[in-house]
């Protein structure tokens, strides 16, 4: 296996627009129930979000997305294929059958956070929130809240 040859500079959180995140951010912001469910924050990098929009979100007309630097939570980051294989080494690998790894924070706060786990994602972690608007052809980079780290295919 071969990974890119640099870090990505963010990670995302997709939140639906049913379950907006408050203003100001809180130090911990609530579990979605599937994080809950896994035990862990599921995240996605830019090339990654398109994919993840349009299989778990296509009946969404918006989102939020909140933009997390990934040098804040590098060292908490666990690369997990689908199936729960780890990669061992850089980020976002692809291996030779094809399998795409996705960042997961397992723990990354003190017990109080996520029903004892450890596991938060808050104001000390997000840099920004953004509203992403599905358009008419559906989930397309068109709409990008953001400036850079533009999503690719």
């Amino acid at each position: 296996m071969s990974g890119p040859s640099q870090s990505p500079q963010y990670l995302y959180k997709i939140v639906p627009s049913s379950t907006p995140p408050p203003t100001p951010l809180p130090p911990a912001l609530p579990l979605s129930p599937l994080d809950k469910k896994d035990g862990f924050i599921h995240l996605s990098t830019s090339s990654q979000l398109l994919n993840t929009l349009s299989k778990f979100f296509a009946s969404d007309s918006e989102v939020y997305l909140l933009r997390i630097p990934y040098s804040h939570i590098k060292k908490f980051i666990v690369w997990e294929s689908v199936t729960g294989e780890a990669a061992s080494g850089e980020w976002d690998w692809k291996s030779e059958d094809g399998r795409k790894y996705y960042p997961h924070v397992y723990s990354n706060g003190p017990e109080e956070h996520a029903c004892g786990r450890g596991v938060k994602l808050g104001s000390e972690e997000i840099e920004k929130v953004g509203i992403w608007k599905k358009g008419e052809e559906g989930w397309s980079k068109n709409g990008w809240p953001f400036e850079e780290d533009v999503p690719r295919v």
